[in-house]
């Protein structure tokens, strides 16, 4: 965790009666909370308003194109990886109505829609799912034409991380320098003790906003042992990645092999399903829908969720720009790891493993950056 003695005279202790009080001076201070929740077998992100609907007790396997929750030895409530699930659904939604228009006669009104008041408290947030989330404050926020809908979504939300205590089988956030400890961007975070029978958070405040909310709270000063127990957490996990990538350089490989002949081996297994893109915490391709009512009086103009995987994305006249799966696959790749550095400052990736976990074949992206390295020493 790589903690600094100040910010170690600063960390608390809470039972599990303290988290249940975090949640309610939470949903007292007007938020929606938002936190796992055991729900169609999966790990999946759902309103909250109480400890008894954390998966107390729960963990996930995950490896390529595998998933399933099976139980564990003790009642960790947050003993799992991550999802299918990323926050955001919630920062950027699936669908987001633009404006509406109303016809009456020759004249056309027209309405934006306006901006979510929505406070949103994302509870059980992890380091790679932190970094998902500045990865996309950059691409909606940052420069002349932020998003409203984002930004008014991402400037009300309260964040409650969680260092990692474990490691999923497709994690690799260690070699993308996101995880598993957290380092900035929270309100606050939390580390789980389960040990010797006792089940207690130590927690640091990352906000004024939330050392305000954990001032109410029953609480007392983390004791040495217990700070040194939650950095035992995070090594042990940082120790148990699924997956490895070379991540330095991987940007200059990739453009230096645009044609190699890996990308025909992938395309044979890919069913350009797009499930990649949709379980991303960072994509980000949208498309633009207009639809009106059956009287023509009424339209409106929506922003929906699209992926790069369609044939329909690069569609322009005459045509889609990238007919192949290998030319779909390649884009998403080498936009991921290699052009958004040129876009955005930074990787497109945070390797939470989701893209491996959730593709229905299993294609790791790992393994494939792996496979174009290894092919330039033959």
């Amino acid at each position: 965790m790589n903690i600094d003695r100040a910010r170690i005279t600063q960390m608390i202790t809470l039972e599990i009666s303290g988290l249940q009080a975090l949640l309610d001076a939470l949903a007292k201070r007007g938020y929606r909370v938002i936190g796992p929740k055991l729900r169609d077998q999966a790990i999946a992100y759902d309103d909250i308003s109480s400890v008894r609907d954390l998966p107390a007790g729960w963990t996930d396997e995950q490896e390529g194109g595998h998933y399933r929750v099976t139980r564990r030895s003790d009642d960790a409530l947050f003993g799992y990886a991550v999802g299918p699930h990323s926050w955001k659904r919630f920062l950027y939604p699936p669908i987001q109505q633009l404006w509406r228009a109303r016809h009456k006669g020759s004249a056309v009104s027209v309405t934006p829609v306006p901006p979510s008041a929505e406070r949103f408290a994302f509870f059980g947030v992890r380091a790679c799912e932190l970094h998902a989330i500045e990865i996309q404050d950059r691409v909606f926020m940052n420069g002349e034409l932020a998003d409203p809908h984002y930004k008014a979504r991402r400037e009300n939300a309260f964040v409650v991380a969680v260092n990692c205590g474990t490691a999923g089988g497709t994690c690799f956030c260690v070699s993308m320098n996101t995880g598993p400890g957290v380092k900035r961007g929270f309100d606050i975070a939390l580390t789980e003790l389960v040990e010797g029978g006792a089940h207690r958070f130590v927690v640091e405040a990352g906000s004024d906003k939330g050392r305000e909310v954990l001032a109410a709270l029953p609480q007392h000063a983390a004791k040495p042992e217990e700070i040194k127990a939650a950095e035992a957490v995070v090594a042990k996990t940082a120790s148990s990645m699924g997956r490895a990538m070379k991540a330095d350089d991987v940007r200059e490989v990739l453009m230096r092999n645009l044609d190699n002949p890996r990308w025909d081996h992938v395309a044979e297994r890919c069913m350009t399903c797009g499930n990649c893109t949709m379980v991303c915490p960072t994509c980000f391709c949208m498309t633009v829908e207009d639809s009106s009512d059956l009287e023509g009086l009424e339209t409106s103009r929506s922003r929906r969720w699209d992926s790069c995987f369609t044939m329909d994305h690069s569609y322009v006249h005459g045509g889609s720009v990238r007919g192949s799966a290998k030319a779909r696959y390649r884009q998403w790749l080498t936009h991921k790891l290699a052009t958004w550095v040129d876009q955005f400052g930074t990787s497109g990736c945070v390797g939470c493993g989701r893209c491996i976990t959730w593709c229905p074949v299993g294609i790791d992206i790992t393994e494939e950056v792996a496979a174009i390295r290894n092919s330039e020493s033959r």
